[in-house]
């Protein structure tokens, strides 16, 4: 494989018909947040006379994470004789995701455009898996906040060198330009130009002594005006730094220190420091192994703290329930103690169950 094209950590797989300018936009914005050799954009990156069936695999292969925009017409978006493109075995998209799912890298589906996840019965069998994955939503009117969730939740797949971590960067203010220089005197013309000015002063000193004269001659009568004080400017209004001191006992990684059974659901949490806010990124241990919960924002209320709800699909059974779950993080002498309270879409065939409380500790090197 072409060396341009190894060791890409995130994969972006996408219909140029159906979402091209998100997967654009995306990519620009994952290349600011960690590097261009740590993201590869399909097709893209394949050199022309390489097998391109090769080549997604061996990309594939070398990611630790892909990316699988799905826009309204990602399932349904037919070739030039009418056949849906996932039916065929050579489509780039399904070539992409199966090669994942296969090697079991992580399969993140990002919904554009108010899509859907396509459900199992409309996917080939090498897919059926896909529509099982727990997602993520990028929206125009909230672009910037749900890039940057992503990006905190892409970390724990990503290793680039520290010098190229950052965030994204989009202007939302005016930009602060240096003065603009002034323009350098013509000296040719400015030696023209030396008897008018003469001239000019002159005319200027005469009318000043007469001036003089003329005020020491007629004093007024008019009590002398005060200048009056001039008026402090307001002093810049510096915004609140972040409580970050509230969020230290929280932040790190974490293990569950329980004997998990597998229909235990909670594994691990990554909790960071969004800038204006807390992000947990959950992990769960599903009935077919690990499974990735995704990361949602947390409000800290004195000792606790409670994020939004996590949209759970990672089992049929979750996918008809629709269930949802929200953690509550209490740290304690003994680590961090934390609550999963489940609730599902129908509650009155399937109510809530009873809250489970585990303790995690904190991972190695954390």
């Amino acid at each position: 494989m072409p060396p341009e094209t190894t060791g890409r950590a995130i994969f972006i797989s996408y219909r140029r018909d159906d979402a091209e300018g998100e997967a654009g936009r995306l990519f620009d914005d994952l290349v600011r947040a960690f590097d261009e050799k740590s993201v590869f954009m399909d097709v893209a990156g394949i050199q022309p006379g390489s097998d391109f069936r090769k080549a997604i695999d061996q990309n594939v292969a070398s990611c630790g994470v892909l990316l699988a925009i799905v826009g309204p017409h990602w399932a349904s978006i037919t070739d030039a004789q009418g056949n849906h493109r996932l039916e065929n075995d050579n489509d780039f998209v399904r070539l992409e995701i199966a090669s994942a799912l296969t090697r079991n890298v992580p399969v993140i589906p990002v919904l554009v455009h108010e899509a859907k996840m396509p459900s199992a019965d409309v996917l080939p069998e090498n897919l059926k898996d896909f529509s099982y994955r727990n997602s993520v939503e990028l929206t125009h009117a909230r672009w910037n906040s749900d890039v940057a969730l992503l990006v905190e939740a892409l970390r724990s797949y990503v290793h680039v060198a520290k010098e190229h971590e950052t965030e994204p960067i989009h202007a939302t203010v005016p930009v602060q330009l240096p003065p603009p220089q002034p323009p350098q005197p013509d000296e040719s013309a400015s030696a023209k130009s030396r008897t008018p000015l003469f001239a000019g002063i002159a005319v200027a000193v005469l009318l000043a002594v007469g001036a003089g004269v003329f005020a020491a001659t007629h004093h007024s009568q008019q009590p002398a005006q005060t200048a009056p004080s001039p008026v402090p400017a307001p002093a810049p209004v510096t915004p609140p730094a972040p409580e970050s001191a509230a969020l230290t006992p929280f932040i790190g990684r974490w293990q569950n220190t329980a004997q998990l059974t597998p229909k235990d659901s909670l594994l691990r949490l990554v909790v960071s420091n969004g800038g204006s806010q807390m992000l947990v990124h959950a992990y769960g241990k599903c009935e077919a192994g690990p499974c990735d919960w995704g990361t949602q924002p947390a409000i800290v209320d004195g000792s606790k703290a409670v994020t939004s709800a996590y949209q759970l699909r990672n089992n049929p059974q979750e996918v008809q329930l629709e269930r949802s779950a929200t953690l509550t993080l209490e740290p304690s002498a003994d680590g961090l103690g934390v609550t999963i309270t489940n609730s599902y879409q129908d509650a009155g065939t399937h109510p809530p169950g009873k809250a489970l409380t585990y303790t995690f500790a904190r991972a190695t090197g954390s």
